[in-house]
């Protein structure tokens, strides 16, 4: 399996609507791309200095699937929004 991590540094363009607008568009990704075996994200809470402001985990079954996973149309539409709203993107993608 292999798991996917992108956290996400909002820029300070953002709006409450816009983040609730990603995070709709990424709760419809599972139901329409089946290599999506595990999806969750959310908002942080802490906002210490050294947070970031979003996370996403998701988990597929290999690499092949998780790049299908990003050329996906759905998952595409939703990346330019993430593109939109974010300053910093950071990923890290690991074998478990």
């Amino acid at each position: 399996m292999l798991k996917h991590v992108v956290f996400m540094k909002f820029n300070k363009s953002a709006t409450d609507e816009g983040i609730a607008d990603l995070e709709q568009g990424l709760g419809r990704l599972p139901a329409v791309i089946p290599e999506i075996k595990g999806y969750e994200f959310g908002r942080d809470i802490i906002h210490s200095e050294r947070s970031y402001d979003f996370c996403l985990v998701s988990s597929f079954d290999d690499l092949e699937a998780m790049k299908r996973y990003q050329v996906h149309p759905d998952h595409v539409v939703v990346l330019g929004k993430v593109k939109a709203l974010c300053e910093s993107i950071l990923a890290v993608d690991f074998l478990y």
